[in-house]
């Protein structure tokens, strides 16, 4: 009996440190509002203090004349005009993703976003992309409809037949492992507001139960329609100027926008062994539910006590623990002092008086970006922790007055911050709320290796050479360096080269020899491509300005990969991506082609 009772003791044991376990963020990509197009951009954008709103976009087919009308009664109106919307949201490299272009207009926007943002969230974590194929590495992404494309009078013939699969939300996460041949769970959540976050606390326990070894975690929000601004304007849920005043006596109603996110989470352990690089650490998650409380869609404020008091037992840690929160703060007078009070009721208690909980919102910044807001404040908290900052949050005339702030120790962040150095990590909490009722907050830490690396070893996961701790043989010949670029076509080949040589600029410090073995060993490699040839940066860079305007250069090689056939090959099998009897018309009016169908008749004989 007492060696079943050891027994049994070490397998809780075993089964509370895996339900415990730390998570890795080894990398994070994003595109938000104002130019948002790295998690480095986004960080520039709150660290300034920018508002990122602007009119609604001209570039989507909206009726902007029409849309427009102050008054709320009006139906089929928006008394705002103004989101936070992302730049070219129609753009998309479909050859990439070996989608033909067919296909690609008839995918939802969102749908494309996903597969851009994991692709280079990937490859920002070291990893070729391509070679995650047949692994258990696990896709979890929140997504809601965004009705693109339904409805439309007139689609293009040979389009329609793919807006089942395009706007099909359990799609978005599948299409992810498809084209990257994964085999680990491939997940889409629709919790509304929260549903980034969910995606996230669920690729944690999928991470933490063994059903996946890597896991992609994140959400997309674009808004093809202006419908949610139009349905929130008879609602009179919206603030005038379409900006979300977190937590401010001013609040008048949230501020809509759109983006998407995504990190890619590894179990701690393995991160270090494998040399990825740890942004930050995910020390614990929950998740729960408002049920009833006093409508549908109104926060329940016991509810998201209960799902912080839950996420730091996951955690292991105490309310003082923490010293910063990204809060859901969308700046309606209903659920900002909701969700202030239940902070203050946690955090806000047992800690010391000169070390109050610092809270903000990046909604005031890009707009409420509805099912990437949660991994919004995930990128906004992950970039604070390793800045040491904790940025302002705009529009804030004063702390709500429907607020009692002198309750506990919580701060509003009306001004921005040092994050000081303490005896122990760095930590903020990330909450979101959905109108589904579905609430979640994640614990995030600052990573601080156990063993000290040596600085030429350190990996910060923000450049190109991030995994190079070392260069590999046949990169370097005495003082002469190699970097190979390569794509899918030969404009794309152009844009990479550009895209080299401006980070590069920008980055003056960086060793060529590693970016040389960063770029062969860490990135996919396509037919098209360059190899330049240089014995310093300058030369390097000279070479690479070359491939990027089409011009010749004398330290580089253009080509295209040996093994392709040595003539074209005409495939007309009338499926998929091709039109019914495509080659229907060719047969008896074209004497060559004729003489060729003949051949392959026979040959098939």
């Amino acid at each position: 009996m007492t060696a079943d009772l050891h027994d049994t003791k070490r397998k809780l044991q075993t089964v509370e440190a895996r339900d415990q376990e730390p998570l890795a963020i080894v990398s994070m990509s994003c595109r938000f509002p104002g130019g948002v197009h790295s998690p480095e951009d986004l960080w520039d954008l709150v660290a300034d203090g920018r508002d990122a709103l602007t009119e609604f976009p001209d570039d989507r087919g909206w009726d902007l004349e029409s849309l427009y009308d102050p008054d709320p009664n009006k139906p089929g109106k928006s008394y705002t005009r103004v989101g936070g919307f992302l730049d070219a949201a129609g753009d998309f490299d479909a050859s990439l993703f070996g989608i033909s272009p067919r296909e690609a207009l008839a995918m939802d926007p969102q749908q494309r976003l996903l597969l851009e943002t994991s692709w280079e969230a990937v490859e920002r974590a070291g990893i070729d992309p391509l070679s995650l194929r047949g692994t258990q590495t696990g896709v979890f992404v929140g997504v809601t409809t965004s009705n693109y494309g339904m409805g439309l009078p007139n689609v293009p013939e040979g389009v329609d037949m793919y807006l089942g699969t395009g706007n099909t939300t359990s799609v978005a996460s599948g299409r992810i492992s498809f084209t990257l041949g994964l085999n680990g769970p491939a997940v889409t959540v629709d919790t509304a507001c929260s549903s980034s976050l969910v995606a996230l606390h669920l690729a944690v326990n999928a991470l933490r139960r063994r059903e996946c070894d890597l896991a992609i975690a994140g959400g997309v929000t674009v808004m093809a329609t202006p419908g949610v601004f139009v349905v929130f304007s008879r609602q009179r849920g919206m603030s005038v100027d379409g900006r979300c005043k977190a937590f401010a006596a001013g609040a008048d109603g949230t501020g809509w926008g759109e983006g998407g996110g995504v990190l890619v989470l590894e179990r701690l352990a393995d991160a270090e062994r494998n040399g990825h690089p740890i942004l930050a650490v995910i020390r614990g998650s929950a998740l729960n539910q408002d049920g009833a409380s006093n409508g549908l869609t109104a926060p329940n404020g016991p509810s998201q006590q209960r799902v912080i008091r839950q996420a730091l037992a996951n955690a292991r840690l105490g309310t003082a623990d923490v010293d910063m929160v990204e809060a859901h703060g969308t700046g309606t007078t209903l659920g900002d002092p909701i969700e202030a009070q239940a902070l203050i009721a946690t955090y806000g208690q047992d800690r010391p008086a000169d070390r109050p909980l610092w809270l903000g919102s990046v909604k005031s910044n890009i707009g409420h970006t509805q099912s990437a807001a949660g991994v919004a404040g995930m990128v906004k908290m992950v970039m604070a922790l390793r800045n040491g900052v904790m940025p302002e949050t705009l529009h804030v005339d004063e702390p709500s007055p429907h607020v009692d702030w002198d309750a506990g120790a919580v701060s509003l962040l009306t001004e921005r911050r040092p994050w000081p150095e303490l005896d122990r990590p760095r930590r903020g909490g990330v909450s979101s709320f959905g109108v589904s009722g579905t609430n979640a907050h994640v614990i995030v830490e600052e990573y601080r290796p156990s063993v000290t690396t040596a600085p030429d070893e350190q990996s910060d996961g923000d450049d190109i050479a991030a995994t190079a701790s070392a260069y590999r043989p046949g990169l370097v010949a005495s003082d002469v360096t190699v970097w190979p670029v390569s794509a899918r076509t030969r404009s794309a080949l152009a844009g990479q080269a550009g895209r080299l040589a401006e980070y590069v600029r920008e980055h003056g410090d960086l060793d060529p020899a590693a970016v040389g073995w960063s770029l062969l060993a860490t990135r996919s490699t396509f037919d098209q491509r360059a190899v330049v040839v240089g014995s310093g940066v300058e030369e390097l860079l000279s070479g690479l300005d070359a491939v990027a305007s089409g011009l010749p250069a004398g330290n580089v090689v253009l080509g295209t990969a040996a093994g392709s056939p040595a003539g074209p090959v005409f495939v007309f099998p009338g499926q998929g991506a091709q039109s019914a009897r495509m080659a229907a018309g060719l047969v008896g009016r074209v004497p060559v082609f004729d003489a060729r169908l003949a051949e392959c008749q026979r040959a098939l004989a």
